[in-house]
């Protein structure tokens, strides 16, 4: 049995907590707020999570799936909402029952802090200032003072802005790169209509505008959260709209569905911040007693929905990790990272191109087309052409090897394609050779 720290009391760190306290490990859990459980979420930060198999799988292997699923909602599919015109839904799925699940991160939260909670110490408001990767020592900033202690091992969980991964750099053990979008995101909200959802609640709402874009989850109150996602300088960014004036005016003409959903849009626009989107890489993960975890590792943008289902994956599979390395954490730290790596990289590549997807492509009749013979070669050949979509939300294939199958299999249509042209155009010859 280990003495274990765990940094961050967010998604990663909580049910990292769940899941070390299950196989008999000695844990604390130290996080930098107040317990959130018992205050509101802060204005404007709430980015609803689309939970899928991913997730759900890491859930389910500490009893909390069915919990979480009864306060999510499942969207079987994206609805696209032109600037003019009819709306369009396109079914995530070939069968069109196949769901991701919008919740509240802080409900997330909150359910996996209540199941830590009997089985580890935690430790809120406890700011990490300093820790040893050699010897295990952390020293922490707390309304008390500053206080030290020790651990056999320290597993920073503490997100993009990771005070662990700091200390690693600081002491020259990992080098970091973040790229930053130049884009940023701002939340605004449709509150229900006369007690119900103003939108269809089975569906992920997309407003593609071509350079940005705007999503909207369902809650469970019937209100739904919006996200705006719009570049951060230049005559379409967030600073552009100065006055309450220009704002009414710019969604009238940009999201003209939008204003008579949304009473508090001046509101939300003006007082809701703009949060940074980015890719966190850094290498390695790992030195000495100290393992990075999650988004502390490798935060990625929220674009493909796999930013908490992808931490999550990194839980189970470090549990994998340390059952071969038979508990030894020596062992097992670098064998997560090297298991690990590759998949991590292939999904923040993906997320990337899923941006450019949902906010210039999905309007597109072509999309829409290439979309259809998607499913219908998913239907006509199950289990031998899946879309990447399916591979990355509906299974836990590793991310690296969707990559490579999707890859395979858009070479062995281009083939196809390529000779049935082929054999066409044979065809014709023949028919004009014949007398």
């Amino acid at each position: 049995m280990s003495d274990i720290a765990v940094v961050g009391g967010g998604l990663a760190g909580s049910l990292l907590a769940c899941v070390l306290a299950q196989r008999g490990e000695r844990v604390v859990l130290y996080e930098r707020r107040p317990d959130p459980r018992g205050g509101a979420a802060e204005r404007g930060r709430s980015i609803n999570l689309a939970l899928s198999e991913r997730g759900l799988s890491a859930l389910r292997g500490v009893g909390l799936d069915k919990q979480v699923l009864a306060d999510a909602l499942p969207m079987r599919g994206r609805m696209i909402h032109p600037v003019a015109g009819e709306l369009d839904f396109q079914p995530y799925s070939a069968d069109g029952e196949r769901a991701i699940n919008s919740i509240s991160r802080g409900a997330l939260n909150n359910v996996l802090l209540d199941a830590a909670d009997p089985a580890v110490e935690i430790r809120f408001e406890h700011r990490l200032s300093a820790l040893d990767p050699v010897s295990g020592e952390l020293t922490f900033e707390t309304p008390d003072g500053e206080i030290r202690a020790r651990a056999d091992v320290i597993l920073g969980a503490d997100g993009a802005g990771s005070a662990v991964r700091g200390q690693l750099v600081a002491h020259g053990v990992t080098t970091e790169t973040l790229d930053f979008l130049d884009y940023g995101y701002k939340e605004l909200t449709i509150p229900p209509r006369e007690g119900e959802f103003a939108l269809d609640p089975g569906a992920l709402h997309i407003w593609p505008r071509g350079r940005s874009m705007m999503i909207a989850l369902p809650n469970p109150d019937r209100s739904f959260t919006c996200t705006l996602f719009w570049p951060t300088s230049g005559t379409s960014a967030f600073a552009s709209l100065s006055s309450p004036a220009a704002i009414e005016r710019f969604f009238a003409e940009h999201y003209p569905d939008v204003p008579p959903l949304a009473p508090g849009l001046v509101d939300d626009y003006q007082h809701n911040p703009v949060g940074l989107l980015g890719t966190v890489r850094c290498a390695p993960w790992q030195y000495g007693r100290v393992c990075l975890v999650g988004d502390a590792a490798h935060a990625i943008v929220p674009f493909y929905g796999q930013g908490a289902n992808c931490a999550f994956e990194d839980v189970v599979v470090l549990g994998r990790c340390l059952d071969r390395a038979g508990g030894d954490w020596a062992r097992a730290l670098p064998l997560f990272e090297s298991s690990r790596r590759a998949d991590t990289e292939a999904i923040a590549q993906m997320a990337l191109a899923n941006f450019v997807e949902m906010r210039d492509k999905v309007a597109s009749p072509l999309f829409r087309l290439g979309k259809r013979v998607e499913h219908a070669l998913e239907r006509l050949a199950p289990g031998h052409y899946v879309s990447r979509y399916e591979l990355v939300s509906f299974s836990t294939t590793p991310y690296d090897r969707v990559r490579r199958r999707v890859r395979a299999q858009h070479r062995a249509l281009a083939a196809a394609g390529l000779g049935l042209s082929a054999a066409i155009a044979g065809g014709i010859v023949k028919a004009r050779r014949k007398p």
